[in-house]
């Protein structure tokens, strides 16, 4: 059987090696098929550590208070006639949750900012307190946060993000640089490690934010008509889902909401974001996938095709190894060979096409790479395209008469 197996192996790699340009053009389908396997796959795993890479810093043991939900179906208006979440609703938090909790008020706006001659506009400007270090995982890559200090005596400090300090600062040192904010000067105190960005659902780019006190922060731009996102932390060792019921049941009571009315807030989690993410990107990977599927599905008929004119064009061969004596699972695995050769060939020009691809993707877009498991994924595709494609021409050789064959012209 490894005699018939290692012959069958020769003869099929000698055809396609006499058949060439006829196998290139077979093969189109396949290696643009497999093209299309592996830069989805891998496109869509680069997508999905990314993002999870970005909105780890929001805390998976961190609900957020706003006025309307991260996620939701409806439109604005559902929740127009919600309160705004203000510093009061904080302020209310932080006394009557327990102590090892801790509640951070942040507030938004954007405001151009300027350093020398740099300038950019609609800069994301985040108001928050020291404690967003206990609620984040980002630390600061140079300098410090916001101090308690700054809190409190409203000093105009801000942290900014790796973008902002490539761009205004071009990587200079820009501690203690001042920093035009809007129309008021900010002394810069830190910059902060690279975290990426959540704006696959509109969310913010972490690193071309800046961050100020809130209490400067509400002195310069003002807290009216504005709303204002509240980060609780669990205490250590409480489920997250006990936590939940504790601080809506403390936000009712401050918003004084009776048993019978519903909540005129919302708890936002990072399960949220990465949940929709996923069906997002699922919803993705299968259009991706069906696309190549039809390629394949091309590109397998064009391999049919070819190996049923190679089983009429080596008739007389087929009845000459049948009459001194080759078997018809010999005649059978032979072509089964050829048509999964023509496949693998057209496989690994596909990755090699798929890994020029994924660098430029890596270089421009995000981080991805090629695994093993997406090339064993392309390799175990292609072989069963070949094999299907190549079975029933595979079946018809085997069931060639001798006679008949030999007979051929």
């Amino acid at each position: 059987m490894l005699h018939e197996t290692a012959e069958s192996l020769r003869i099929a790699f000698a055809a396609v090696r006499a058949n060439t340009s006829r196998g290139v053009l077979t093969t189109l389908g396949i290696i643009i098929g497999i093209l299309g396997v592996v830069t989805t796959m891998t496109a869509a795993n680069g997508l999905s550590n990314s993002f999870k890479e970005s909105v780890s810093v929001l805390g998976s043991d961190v609900l957020y208070i706003s006025r309307t939900p991260w996620v939701h179906t409806g439109s604005f208006f559902d929740f127009r006639n919600r309160p705004r979440v203000d510093l009061k609703d904080a302020q209310g938090l932080d006394r009557s949750l327990s102590r090892a909790a801790v509640v951070n008020p942040t507030a938004f706006t954007r405001r151009p900012l300027k350093y020398l001659g740099e300038t950019m506009d609609n800069v994301d400007v985040v108001g928050t307190t020291d404690k967003q270090m206990r609620v984040s995982s980002a630390m600061p890559e140079l300098g410090r946060f916001i101090s308690p200090y700054d809190v409190n005596y409203k000093k105009r400090v801000c942290v900014i993000g790796r973008t902002l300090h490539e761009r205004l600062f071009d990587y200079a040192d820009p501690l203690n640089k001042t920093l035009k904010i809007g129309r008021h000067n900010y002394r810069v105190v830190g910059v902060m490690e690279k975290q990426g960005s959540a704006g696959f659902f509109g969310g913010p780019d972490f690193d071309s934010q800046v961050l100020v006190p809130i209490t400067s922060f509400a002195s310069c731009f003002g807290m009216a008509n504005r709303d204002l996102d509240i980060a609780v932390k669990a205490p250590p060792g409480e489920r997250l889902e006990d936590f939940e019921f504790e601080v809506i049941g403390e936000m009712r009571k401050i918003r004084g909401l009776r048993p019978t009315e519903g909540d005129n807030f919302a708890i936002n989690k990072m399960d949220a974001l990465v949940a929709m993410f996923n069906n997002v990107m699922g919803v993705v990977v299968l259009i991706g996938m069906l696309i190549t599927g039809i390629s394949l599905f091309v590109g397998g008929i064009g391999v049919t095709n070819i190996m049923f004119v190679s089983v009429t064009e080596r008739t007389r061969e087929i009845g000459i190894r049948k009459a001194i004596g080759a078997r018809r699972r010999a005649i059978l695995s032979q072509f089964l060979m050829e048509s999964s050769a023509i496949c693998l060939a057209g496989c690994f020009v596909g990755l090699g096409l798929a890994y020029g691809t994924t660098t430029l993707i890596d270089r421009l877009l995000m981080p991805a790479s090629i695994s093993p498991g997406i090339v064993l994924v392309a390799v175990a595709v292609s072989l069963f395209v070949g094999l299907l494609s190549g079975l029933i021409p595979a079946l018809k050789a085997s069931r060639l008469k001798p006679l008949e064959a030999l007979r051929y012209e």
